[in-house]
């Protein structure tokens, strides 16, 4: 009999939904939500309430779209750390509800592990050991990756994330939210080297953004003291120079995380990884250091459903299931 996985993801802002079949994802379903465009962030509670009016369409819609009917279901996978606890909530309460109505395993996934797994989609796949940067606007991690289910985080961020320095950056050249995308859109027709932004000397493998946060904002004040239209003259090439620091800061602590480890098998996840400007560094930083890289498709980079029905492939060949009383944490670690 097939094993038909059924996954909710609800950890933000995006209601999604897929189906996977023996390992095989078949629909991967992603309701976005625009209400928080017009604030500048995400609001937790627009969120849930999103998420409550989202989810029942979606999860039908991925069903309808594999061709799998509920009685069919093997197991229900759901989103359990780390997020915001309101959307983290409707996602848990509708796949424990529906696991118990059709009595069949329920399996907790933790998000940061599943985008690690979302390199396992689709092929080329890499092997074990290998070392992963997951970066994202909550996290920036670089991760030892042993086996699907056995995975330890190596370096992280001692302060803002990646993709929060990409946003903050956005919001400081008066761009809309989210702005990480626009930078990579202007940043494509801007000269990198134009603009020098420093670069933290943290030691080990662990990150820092927060100061550099701080240099573009004193970098941008002093400019437009001097030159009101400074951003708007130079906008491609701040973007560009912005950008380029933050992926060499990302690169450098992976060259060291490479050689620490002796792997060569890199690869990298999460929402940040759809950054053009980081996709073709790694590419080029594999060449020269001989480096096998691994890069999910876009539609597997940000938060998606897919990645948590792989993760729960996993577990449910292991075995590992959760029960009803299983809770969600805003923050918990692997």
């Amino acid at each position: 009999m097939p094993v038909h996985i059924l996954a909710i993801e609800s950890s933000c802002d995006e209601t999604s939904a897929a189906v996977l079949t023996d390992g095989k994802v078949l629909s991967n379903i992603i309701a976005n939500q625009t209400v928080h465009e017009q604030y500048g962030g995400v609001v937790p509670e627009l969120a849930s309430r999103a998420h409550q009016e989202n989810i029942v369409p979606v999860v039908d819609m991925a069903l309808k779209q594999a061709g799998v009917d509920r009685s069919e279901l093997s197991a229900i996978a759901f989103t359990q750390s780390p997020g915001l606890i309101g959307s983290l909530l409707v996602g848990s309460c509708f796949a424990k509800a529906m696991a118990l109505a059709l009595n069949i395993p329920l399996i907790a996934v933790h998000h940061m592990q599943a985008h690690v797994l979302a390199n396992f989609i689709a092929d080329p796949k890499p092997s074990f050991p290998f070392l992963c940067l997951t970066v994202s606007g909550g996290h920036t991690q670089i991760v030892r990756c042993d086996s699907p289910l056995s995975m330890q985080v190596i370096g992280e961020t001692l302060d803002d994330a990646a993709g929060e320095a990409f946003d903050k950056s956005a919001k400081l050249l008066g761009l809309p939210y989210p702005g990480g995308p626009l930078i990579d859109k202007y940043a494509k027709e801007g000269y990198a080297a134009r603009f020098k932004f420093p670069e933290p000397q943290i030691p080990g493998l662990n990150f820092s953004f927060s100061g550099l946060k701080t240099a573009i904002l004193y970098f941008l004040q002093e400019h437009q003291q001097k030159d009101p239209g400074f951003v708007q003259a130079n906008l491609a090439d701040i973007c560009a120079s912005v950008q380029e620091r933050i992926v060499s800061i990302l690169l450098h602590k992976l060259v060291k995380a490479s050689r620490e480890t002796g792997i060569q098998q890199i690869a990298i996840a999460g929402g940040v990884s759809a950054n053009s400007g980081l996709r073709n560094a790694l590419q080029q930083y594999g060449e020269k250091y001989g480096w096998q890289t691994y890069i999910p498709k876009f539609e597997y980079c940000t938060d998606n459903a897919a990645m948590i029905a792989m993760t729960a492939w996993y577990k449910y060949l292991a075995g590992d299931f959760a029960g009803l009383e299983a809770g969600v944490s805003a923050r918990a670690g692997f």
